[in-house]
């Protein structure tokens, strides 16, 4: 089988551990990086050994017609681009959060539907070994019914307001950059229907959120998600069955998976000790649905997704 090839539209660090995870993988390699600073293409290119670097977003797609691309630009232009390769038959992967808004969402989804094109958002969390364990204790009835989740991410971002955390013109947010996390994942292992959900959040000097605090009732389950970029948080999310619980530290880039029973005595320690760079998993997820014909994955769907940005939305309107 041919190898599969990946260009790349950003050259900041998150495309640097992009290159490092398909470095890793047999059946693919990054064929083309684009930037709209020749320097910054250049300078990634051959840092990461990568054969061609464009200052051309469309150039690069036009010259290279790569089998996927990795949107690794900041969320105010992750729109504009997934839809530049949507028209050109390309298929995608896009940094979260995917879009800013349930419009951008929507309106991608559709064109995708419309040209039969691949399109992910790069929830890469999901598919770690440890959340993927955290699911399936859940699933499989280890801590019984859930009946209660907590989760908390958060951070002191750098105070300075032209930064991809406080820029509001760079699509900048809390709710972008970590809650984005906090609810696709909680609502990743409470697999139920959500009946009623409640947002408020606090408006930094920049205008973007800094704080948000998500209440969920699922069908059968409470959930209550913090994150803040104006405080160090214990990262980590609860989940309380009526026979016992689990933990996940750092639920966004977990390697590990706690179980307690009912006394809160330690039943399972789940330890990833194999993942070097998470990014492979999603890689390999996206690799498989290109190659099957596929438009969308089973992982990180469409609805996940939309519903996030819907999420945003009314985030946003919180603040007012």
């Amino acid at each position: 089988m041919d190898e599969f090839r990946f260009a790349i539209m950003g050259a900041g660090n998150i495309a640097r551990h992009f290159c490092d995870a398909v470095s890793k993988m047999d059946d693919c390699v990054v064929c083309a990086v684009a930037s709209k600073s020749m320097d910054r293409a250049a300078m990634l290119a051959d840092e990461c050994k990568i054969d061609k670097a464009y200052d051309s977003y469309e150039k690069m797609l036009d010259d290279e017609k790569p089998d996927c691309v990795y949107i690794a630009v900041t969320p105010n232009d992750h729109y504009r681009l997934t839809e530049m390769c949507i028209e050109k038959k390309v298929p995608v992967l896009c940094e979260k959060a995917m879009f800013q808004n349930s419009v951008e969402a929507k309106a991608a989804f559709k064109a995708a539907a419309d040209n039969h094109v691949f399109v992910m958002e790069a929830l890469w969390s999901k598919y770690l070994p440890a959340v993927r364990k955290a699911k399936e204790w859940i699933a499989g009835g280890a801590i019984g019914a859930p009946q209660l989740c907590r989760c908390s991410i958060g951070f002191a971002a750098p105070k300075d307001d032209t930064n991809r955390y406080f820029c509001e013109a760079l699509g900048g947010g809390a709710a972008r950059d970590i809650t984005v996390y906090a609810y696709e994942i909680v609502t990743y292992l409470i697999d139920q229907k959500i009946v009623r959900i409640n947002e408020s959040a606090t408006k930094g000097r920049t205008g973007v959120d800094t704080n948000d605090h998500v209440m969920i009732d699922f069908e059968h389950t409470l959930a209550d998600i913090m994150t803040s970029f104006v405080t160090n948080m214990d990262d980590e999310i609860v989940v309380y069955g009526d026979r016992g619980k689990l933990v996940l530290p750092n639920p966004h880039y977990a390697s590990e998976c706690l179980l307690y029973d009912e006394q809160g005595k330690t039943k399972e320690h789940f330890t990833d000790t194999a993942t070097d760079n998470g990014f492979v998993y999603e890689i390999a997820d996206v690799i498989k649905c290109v190659r099957e014909g596929r438009i969308e994955s089973t992982v990180s769907t469409w609805a996940a997704t939309l519903a996030c940005a819907e999420e945003f939305d009314r985030i946003m309107e919180s603040m007012n």
